[in-house]
């Protein structure tokens, strides 16, 4: 299988005025300026395969809508490489864009005053798509994205998960090989993100490749199944997010219900329990117990109500990696 995006030692440095206080501070900053250099991205590497979901995650500041800025061609890198599909970005611009879709979730590509239909009917004169193909995506968006209650809205009148939803529509009109999701559910209610989420596991179905930026970590664990986690320009972690958070999830908590008041919860190979109610609360460590065993074993020799398995949250664990700043060896 041929690698659709190849990333080697990428690099963005940008250069910021030292702003210094003071009236004779503003005037040495405008007669005597004083530059800081920045560096965003710092000597990234790594390689994307077609049909790939990848979650690319990191604080503000990190480095990510950079990283993204840089892969579609806004950008020029201060250093390093980046070819897709066999076309540097920022050289082939023309025939690159053809072959991408970028959505920024607080940036708007369609055209303000236009109603969302004439703005689709642009992009399609635009990137030259053919009659039947623009008819069978357009009807297909609508019905997936719900499209139809205000496709003959002007877009400055529309919601923000509205506004999302057509530009997603409009990311993928041309049927790209490659799709470049910056933050597309910020901002938006439970419905419009479950909604869009939908939209992406569809295109990611019919095998476009997809790299997605977000907060959201909700985003990531329903949708991906690679992550690169991302922290001061730096790659801390690039692999699979099942491995990722079985490295880094910690203790887990099992509560347990009885149903027979004399049991004292106390089991062989545990820390004696913390009783919450009727239910008896123990701290797991899953490298050093296997759950699914003391499960079956706890069913087999106890009269078990009740029983429930909690992990820690994804963030908890995408915040210990940024603690560490390192995933060499887990804690």
């Amino acid at each position: 299988m041929d690698t659709i995006v190849q990333v080697r030692h990428l690099t963005k440095e940008f250069r910021v005025l030292h702003r210094r206080s003071g009236k004779w501070g503003a005037w040495n900053d405008f007669f005597h300026p004083q530059y800081r250099t920045i560096r965003a991205v710092d000597g990234i590497s790594f390689d994307i395969q077609p049909g790939e979901l990848i979650g690319y995650i990191g604080p503000n500041g990190a480095g990510k809508s950079t990283t993204i800025k840089m892969l579609t061609g806004l950008l020029v890198p201060t250093g390093g490489e980046i070819l897709v599909k066999g076309m540097i970005p920022w050289k082939d611009r023309r025939k690159y864009v053809a072959n991408i879709g970028v959505v920024f979730g607080q940036r708007r590509t369609l055209w303000w005053d236009l109603p969302v239909i004439d703005s689709l009917e642009v992009l399609k004169a635009i990137y030259r798509i053919p009659d039947p193909l623009f008819k069978h995506n357009l009807g297909m968006f609508r019905k997936i994205l719900d499209l139809d209650s205000f496709l003959e809205s002007p877009v400055r009148s529309l919601s923000l998960g509205q506004r999302m939803r057509a530009e997603l529509c409009a990311a993928f009109l041309h049927n790209p090989a490659l799709l470049f999701l910056d933050e597309p559910t910020i901002g938006l209610d439970v419905v419009a993100k479950e909604r869009i989420r939908e939209f992406i596991r569809h295109l990611h179905r019919e095998g476009t490749t997809i790299l997605l930026t977000t907060h959201d970590l909700t985003d990531v664990e329903r949708l991906c199944e690679r992550v690169m986690v991302l922290d001061w320009g730096k790659i801390l972690y690039d692999g699979n997010l099942q491995e990722l958070t079985s490295r880094f999830e910690g203790v887990n908590e099992m509560r347990v219900s009885f149903a027979e008041n004399g049991e004292d919860g106390l089991l062989e190979g545990l820390e004696p329990p913390v009783r919450e109610g009727r239910y008896y609360v123990y701290r797991i460590d899953p490298r050093k117990v296997s759950i699914p065993d003391l499960v079956s074993s706890l069913y087999r020799t106890h009269p078990v109500v009740d029983l429930e398995i909690r992990k820690p949250k994804l963030e908890d664990t995408i915040r210990k990696i940024y603690e560490n700043k390192s995933l060499n060896t887990p804690d």
